[in-house]
């Protein structure tokens, strides 16, 4: 997407760079070679509720540095607004000190500017911040929106790894948000991807997906790989709840599934250093369709064939990511029984779809999450204590299953 900023004398904040203490340049920078992307997110329609504007607000996200490096620089992205937003301020700092040094927000800048304004269908990259940071570190990123904003680029996401916190008032530099005025949240505004400066043999493995994936298995697989060793890998989610290979909603009842694949695909793969991505998508274009007389926006003809579906997968997904230089991993889907559409038919369509995910030369390997978590005597059914509660989504211990069955040498 095109960069867009838009500079006023009442909207812009100058700023003086920080090169101090621990935030200080590296003094061997030839240690670090490339941009790897350390932490990143989808970008879609936030959910349409009464209120979809904010003002005076400070969003907060912790976000878990993947690897050591000396610089960073942030993608915010106003991909799916229909209006402009200003960032008025955005701070990044380590939450606390271990020496008990005072806390030091860094700020955020955009051509030595401190706001920006993201036009809508646009993202923007930051400036390059210098800024010592260490592999399993925390570090805060705070926004701060001064002005009227529409909160329509934002998408849902959960895991340990995976929260925030808004407040009401400008608190981007503050140690602590005040408890009165802060709740916490999952959904995350603006912030798209963060780069690290780093080594060589540092690289990012992208998981693609919907709600399976924008739920907790990405944020176990990175806790795994740090836990056993693999300190080379970031663990980047591209996933939006609700969205499908072949079709995408245009009404504000389901604006929040999100861009269809062919929309999807060609941005979020945008990832400094990846090297795989994990393709596990399908589930939504079989299990959608009811029929006009049962819901006005879900009609019959949204239903793909399995060869449609396997089409799409091949032609939006497998083949550009080819040209990206890509490894492709299929991920298959998983068991739908008791799910409120489900049918002999549309498991059958998912058997077929997982039998080409799991065979297919497209791919360089499969990674099984269907095999991992359904029942062996029932497999069109969850395993005991894997099922949520609602026969579509995982329980956490499920997602952990995921996310231990993925190879090894994806992390390597």
């Amino acid at each position: 997407m095109q960069q867009k900023f838009g500079f006023s004398a009442e909207n812009v904040y100058l700023c003086a760079p920080i090169r101090h203490g621990k935030y200080a340049m590296s003094e061997n920078p030839k240690k670090y070679t490339k941009w790897v992307a350390c932490w990143g997110n989808a970008t879609s329609i936030s959910e349409r509720k009464e209120c979809v504007y904010a003002k005076g607000l400070t969003l907060r996200y912790p976000i878990r540095m993947s690897f050591d490096g000396s610089r960073l620089r942030f993608r915010f992205s106003n991909l799916t607004g229909t209006e402009s937003v200003r960032l008025t301020k955005v701070c990044v700092a380590r939450p606390f000190f271990a020496n008990g040094a005072a806390y030091q927000p860094v700020a955020v800048t955009f051509g030595q500017c401190c706001s920006i304004e993201i036009a809508p269908g646009t993202e923007v990259t930051s400036d390059e911040i210098e800024l010592e940071v260490v592999a399993n570190e925390t570090l805060e990123v705070s926004i701060f929106l001064a002005d009227v904003t529409q909160m329509n680029a934002g998408t849902l996401i959960t895991g340990p790894l995976s929260r925030g916190r808004y407040s009401y008032g400008d608190y981007a530099e503050a140690a602590e948000l005040p408890l009165a005025k802060t709740r916490s949240t999952q959904w995350f505004y603006f912030l798209n991807t963060i780069d690290v400066w780093t080594e060589t043999k540092n690289h990012a493995l992208v998981c693609y997906g919907d709600s399976i994936t924008a739920q907790s298995w990405p944020d176990y697989l990175a806790l795994r790989a740090w836990n056993e060793g693999f300190h080379d890998v970031a663990v980047i989610r591209r996933a939006v709840s609700g969205t499908r290979i072949l079709r995408q909603y245009d009404c504000i009842t389901y604006q929040a599934y999100g861009l269809k694949g062919a929309t999807r695909f060609p941005i979020e793969m945008n990832v400094a250093g990846a090297r795989d991505v994990i393709i596990q998508h399908g589930i939504n274009d079989i299990i959608h369709p009811v029929g006009t007389e049962v819901n006005p926006f879900r009609p019959w003809s949204d239903l793909p064939t399995v060869q449609e579906m396997i089409d799409g997968v091949e032609q939006i997904y497998v083949d550009p990511a080819r040209k990206l230089g890509l490894n492709v991993w299929s991920g298959t889907l998983l068991p739908i029984f008791g799910w409120r559409t489900y049918n002999e038919m549309r498991d059958r369509m998912r058997q077929e779809f997982n039998g080409w995910l799991r065979t297919s030369a497209k791919f360089d390997g499969c990674v099984d999450f269907d095999r991992a978590v359904r029942d062996p005597q029932h497999p069109e059914a969850f395993a005991g204590g894997f099922d949520s509660g609602d026969h579509l989504h995982p329980s956490e211990t499920a997602y952990k299953a995921m996310a231990d069955c993925v190879p090894e040498g994806l992390l390597r």
